[in-house]
This record gives C-alpha cells, sequence and structure tokens, in this order.
C-alpha cells in the first residue's frame, strides 16, 4: 500500500522540515520531498496541514508486562529497550513484536545482572500473587561474585537479550538495606559483555554507584543520579566523566517525579531520590554534553507505557532541554546508542514508523499528545 502524507511539518529526528510531503510504500519511507506532487498510484492519502510528523517514540527503558506494548503503541511509542523482562514474559512478548504491528517493537535486556537478593528482588516478591502468580524471586538469575560473570552473560545470549543490564544499588535511596554487587563483579560482568558483543547498561541511582558502573566501563546509565542537590559542583564533575568515557544517560525524570510524589514528603524536597536533584543532573549532563535518552522507566503502575513518555518528554523540557532537543532524545539519539540503524528518523529508506501530531511539537512539547495517526512498518493504526 502506498501512503501520502501532504502538507505536513516534519521533525525528522535531527532538524525540523516546514512543510514536506511523505510516502509510505512497502512499510517503508519512500519519499520526503517538497513540492513533487501527487504521487502515481496513491492508496491512502493524509492531510499534514496545521499537523507534525515525527518518528516513532523509542522509549529507552521501560518493564514489559502483557499488554504492555500494545498500551505504547497507542500513544505512539513505537519501540521499547526493555530493562528487565521476566523469562516467563520475555519470550511470547518477542513472539508479540515480530509477527504484529498492533503493538510496539522490543529490544531487551532479558534477566538483568543482580546480587543475589539485590534489587530488585525485593519488588519482584512484593509483585508475587499479582502480576506475577507463582513468581518465586529466589529463581532468578543472580550473581554472587566475578566468576559468575561468563556464565551469566552466556545464559542472557541464549535468552535472547540484546543488551546486559547491571544493577549498581545498595537501596540507601528508597530508604531499604540491600546487597549490592561488588566493583569487581560489575567489571568483569561489563568484560565478559563486551566480549560477546553486547552493549552494557547500568542501574546506577547515586553518585558513587555511577563511580562503580564508570570504573567498570560500562556503556550507558539507565538512569541519572538523585543523590546530589542541583547546585553541588560535585554533580557537574561527575557529568564530565560521563562524557569522557562517551557514556550516554536514559533520564528517566518521570520515574523519579513517581517515587518522590509516592515517597517524600513534598515533591519539591531536594532529598536522594527527589525529582529535584534528578533535574539538577540532567541539567549538569546537558552542559556536559552527554547523550540523553528518553526514557521512563515504565511499569504496569507509574509510569505508565505510553503515556509516560509524553510526560517525559515535557519533563525534559522543563529541565532545560529545547523541544527539538526532547524530540530528538526520543527518537534518533537512541536509535544511534542502541544500533537500531532502520528507525529514529524520517528518511527514503527507513521503517515507516511514525506519529502524526496537531499542531508543532518543536515549539510546544505537549503537542506530541495530540495524536491524530501511528503507524508502525507502515501498517496504520486504528485510532
Amino acid at each position: 500500500m502506498r501512503t501520502l502524507i501532504r502538507d505536513v511539518r516534519v521533525f525528522d529526528g535531527e532538524r525540523t522540515i516546514a512543510t514536506a510531503d511523505v510516502v509510505i510504500e512497502d512499510g517503508l519511507i519512500a519519499v520526503v520531498g517538497t513540492g513533487a506532487g501527487r504521487p502515481a498510484d496513491v492508496e491512502v492519502e493524509v492531510d499534514g496541514t496545521g499537523r507534525t510528523l515525527l518518528p516513532g517514540l523509542i522509549d529507552a527503558h521501560t518493564h514489559v508486562f502483557d499488554g504492555s506494548l500494545a498500551q505504547a503503541l497507542r500513544y505512539g511509542v513505537t519501540t521499547e529497550l526493555d530493562m528487565f523482562c521476566l523469562p516467563q514474559i520475555l519470550t511470547e512478548q518477542r513472539r508479540l513484536a515480530a509477527e504484529n504491528d498492533d503493538v510496539a517493537d522490543l529490544r531487551s535486556a532479558g534477566t538483568l545482572a543482580t546480587a543475589p537478593g539485590g534489587h530488585p528482588t525485593q519488588l519482584l516478591a512484593a509483585l508475587a500473587g499479582t502480576l506475577l502468580d507463582g513468581l518465586d524471586a529466589a529463581t532468578i538469575d543472580s550473581v554472587s561474585g566475578p566468576a559468575q560473570a561468563p556464565a551469566f552473560v552466556q545464559a542472557r545470549l541464549a535468552e535472547g537479550a540484546d543488551y546486559l543490564k547491571i544493577v549498581i544499588d545498595d537501596g540507601a535511596v528508597h530508604g531499604a538495606d540491600l546487597p549490592v554487587m561488588t566493583p569487581e563483579t560489575a567489571a568483569a560482568l561489563a568484560a565478559a559483555a563486551h566480549d560477546a558483543g553486547l552493549r552494557v547498561i547500568a542501574h546506577a541511582i547515586t553518585a558513587s554507584e555511577v563511580e562503580i558502573a564508570l570504573d567498570a566501563g560500562v556503556d550507558g546509565l539507565a538512569h541519572v543520579w538523585t543523590d546530589l542537590a542541583p547546585d553541588d559542583p560535585a554533580s557537574q564533575r561527575l557529568a564530565e566523566r560521563v562524557r569522557a568515557q562517551g557514556v550516554s544517560v536514559v533520564t528517566t525524570l518521570a520515574y523519579f517525579e513517581a517515587i518522590t510524589a509516592q515517597h517524600l514528603e513534598t515533591a519539591d524536597c531536594a532529598r536522594p531520590g527527589s525529582s529535584v536533584n534528578a533535574a539538577g543532573a540532567l541539567r549538569a549532563l546537558r552542559r556536559a554534553g552527554v547523550p540523553l535518552l528518553a526514557g521512563t522507566d515504565a511499569t504496569p503502575f507509574v509510569p505508565a507505557h505510553g503515556t509516560g513518555m509524553h510526560r517525559e518528554l515535557q519533563l525534559l523540557t522543563e529541565a532545560g532541554l529545547s523541544a527539538e532537543e526532547a524530540l530528538a532524545a526520543a527518537t534518533s539519539v537512541p536509535a544511534h546508542h542502541f544500533g537500531l540503524t532502520d528507525r529514529g528518523r524520517i528518511a527514503p529508506g527507513l521503517r515507516a514508523d511514525l506519529v502524526l501530531v496537531e499542531g508543532d511539537p518543536t515549539r510546544d512539547i505537549t503537542a506530541t499528545g495530540s495524536i491524530t495517526d501511528v503507524w508502525r512498518r507502515g501498517v496504520r493504526q486504528a485510532r
């Protein structure tokens, strides 16, 4: 089927084109041009006047459960980068994403690496009997020392993992005292993953945990840190180290907003884990020139799949990113850093994962929520 979206403003993942015609054919973007006239054999024509066409949004930090991928796609998130999916869920979700165009696409770390009894096993125990009926958190693979790292990585490859996630979190930000992997184990996991050709993402939410992750040689951070006040010079120094090592950072401001509302007395309380500190870390990272990837830490609770991304984009602009920088953080930047060379931009030959919205989100980021159409692999979704 050939589809023409005519006279539309285009944010192509990197820059804005004031008016263009975009043709979709056989699941791909065939033409991005101006004044070309109506191509022959167009079967569907969409009026883009007053609207903006965006690459499908990429949420760079989610946790997928049954129904998550369908919910994400309804809100224009065409790809989710899952940072921990339970083995009993992952196989079916991969099948859905591969075979169906009415759910978001999926990449996943599979089972994350954590110390025995470490984060997030305490959360899994709380979910047992609800979303995860019959789950025994103790059966989830863990890593007790450096010698186990190669076997753990090989097990993740067998599981189909697209990258490795390691957890360095002693629980202090959440008021807990949890076992945490040693720096030596983190380094051994990163080395084994790199030997296997996997990118390594670290969950680390304090400055000291980030230092351990950087010492281990990770490629990306799954969160900003949240224990340094926004005006602490140490935050800028840490951001400069992140940039110097070529490490990217997933933002997850919506996640820290959610836990601030749940666990802190006031939403603007500058304590470890607060959204104020998270926004301060983000500003330091932006000043340092660190690649920022929009991600929500979406779950079946809050932030929610799909809608959480639109809140994340608003929080990014409130923290100082321009609207175009925020949109790039949700499209071309995660595509580049996760090797998704077929998406994240609007250009001929790339996948027709697209979102059409009313208004101009390059000036007013809230316009991303005014969705009129979504395409995944060129298939127009029912609205």
